[in-house]
């Protein structure tokens, strides 16, 4: 059972007791702790953002009529612009839910442990900037592996994410960065785990919105239309997979 995300949420049985092996390295108070240090002064900013490469890039990837899970939410960014009709969201930080909008379905869950979503039920997994956060390679096929159980024969996980190739030392500038991943590793752990890859972009996005030069909506607009220019700015990976029919 779901639960509205302005009314509740739900939560595994024991899944954030301290016995419990966690796939993130953080406690749900110390990720509070570091989206605040790291996000607040850019929350309107990046829903501006993330309004246009909503409407302007992923929508594509979901139907009008699609069940849509973003897992690590966040702020909600993703999930709160798209069109579907069913929308849930994942994350373990509890004030996740405070962000998202009321026909969202809110799971608090530590991702690698098992969902309480049926199988074969999701037309798109969405995850942005999230498996980095994961606390080592099992982590990461553990979740894969619930992907693909939730997913319906022919849906997709769309995941973008920081392309250590491309980005070099700065990628541990964030606190909570544990895996290193390329676009090359993730696809082939994808491939092994029985998806088929339908699009691989190297250079997707520019790496981070955190202390950089905010960019006008309408630049934002424009270089989604020009590809050439995401192989000069572009260092986070685009991953868009499907499961077999």
């Amino acid at each position: 059972m779901l639960f509205n995300a302005r009314k509740g949420s739900v939560q595994p049985l024991g899944l954030l007791d301290r016995g419990v092996h966690n796939c993130l390295m953080h406690s749900s108070n110390e990720l509070q702790a570091i989206y605040s240090e790291r996000f607040s002064a850019h929350i309107e900013y990046r829903r501006a953002v993330w309004r246009v490469l909503v409407s302007q890039y992923f929508s594509k990837f979901v139907p009008p009529d699609a069940h849509v899970l973003d897992l690590g939410c966040g702020y909600g960014e993703f999930i709160n612009h798209v069109s579907c009709k069913k929308k849930l969201a994942m994350d373990l930080n509890t004030r996740a839910r405070e962000y998202l909008s009321q026909d969202v379905d809110f799971i608090l869950q530590d991702c690698c442990h098992a969902w309480p979503i049926p199988d074969d039920s999701l037309d798109v997994v969405f995850t942005s900037n999230f498996f980095e956060h994961l606390a080592s390679k099992d982590a990461l096929r553990k979740t894969l592996e619930q992907v693909r159980r939730c997913l319906k024969p022919g849906g997709r996980i769309v995941a973008m994410g920081p392309n250590i190739k491309y980005i070099g030392g700065a990628y541990w500038d964030f606190w909570d960065h544990h895996l290193a991943l390329t676009h090359s590793s993730l696809s082939e752990a994808l491939r092994v785990l029985g998806f088929d890859l339908d699009r691989v972009v190297q250079r997707f996005l520019p790496y981070t919105m955190v202390n950089r030069r905010r960019v006008p909506s309408v630049l934002v607009r424009m270089y989604l239309q020009v590809p050439w220019a995401w192989g000069l700015f572009g260092k986070q990976f685009l991953i868009v997979a499907s499961k077999p029919k």
